[in-house]
């Protein structure tokens, strides 16, 4: 079976170049710094004009962890609402209860809100306590896709439980490997663990200079990294089609 390459990024531009690359899904998302939130119904518009494979948009109010207030569960149901009537293929949600396992209740709500978009169920997963009592738990809302890790910092690094939850997911819900995955390991890992579908992220981006000329020095936007303003990081076609040409 062909092994389907989702891409993460943020902006027009970065979809562009997914599509271009070969990939089959992308990830809409904004700060990806903080893990990814929901994107703007004007960036969800204009990226689902100009794509024609498959899109899914994140649902996430904020960064942080996946444990929400009521207030943050009314946004997420009208952002899904939203994402619907701009034409997504899918959410993406991911819930937790403080004692880390699924919030099933309110799972099942954005689930069925969501329908019939398809649903994938983030890494908020690699943060459960118990991964195979979540991944029952998401098989029984019918969760359509899980991303993770293997609950370690890359999936390389997690290929073990990987395998073990796709081997226990027995064709009921999806596995997605993802984290730090490129084309230097993406056969490796989708190979050892029998995976079809993977997640990429910063391994397919590049830093572009933005059309910017004049810059104060004594004023950032951005706390916590050390890109300049004038510096945007951006999908590259390029890195897109070698992960996808590295699968074969």
């Amino acid at each position: 079976m062909r092994t389907k390459v989702e891409i993460s990024l943020s902006g027009v531009e970065s979809a562009i170049a997914a599509q271009l690359g070969g990939a089959d899904r992308v990830e809409l998302c904004e700060n990806l710094l903080e893990g990814g939130t929901t994107p703007s119904l004007g960036m969800i518009a204009i990226v689902r004009k100009y794509l024609n494979i498959e899109m899914n948009v994140i649902i996430r109010p904020r960064g942080g962890d996946c444990c929400y207030s009521e207030a943050e569960m009314e946004v997420m149901k009208r952002d899904i609402e939203t994402a619907g009537g701009a034409g997504v293929d899918g959410v993406v949600i991911g819930l937790l209860n403080p004692d880390g396992t699924v919030d099933e209740e309110r799972t099942r709500a954005l689930v069925d809100l969501a329908r019939p978009m398809s649903t994938t169920f983030h890494r908020a997963f690699d943060h459960t306590r118990d991964p195979i009592e979540a991944l029952d738990t998401l098989i029984g809302l019918g969760i359509d896709r899980v991303l993770t890790s293997g609950q370690a910092a890359t999936a390389f690094e997690g290929l073990v439980l990987v395998t073990e939850l796709n081997q226990h997911a027995q064709d009921r819900i999806v596995i997605m490997a993802g984290a730090g995955i490129n084309a230097l390991n993406a056969r490796h890992i989708v190979e050892t663990c029998g995976v079809h579908e993977i997640h990429v992220g910063s391994a397919a981006t590049e830093d572009v200079k933005s059309l910017m000329q004049y810059h104060n020095p004594k004023i950032a936007f951005r706390g916590g990294t050390n890109l300049p303003e004038d510096m945007l990081r951006r999908t590259s076609a390029d890195r897109v089609k070698a992960i996808v040409e590295a699968l074969g």
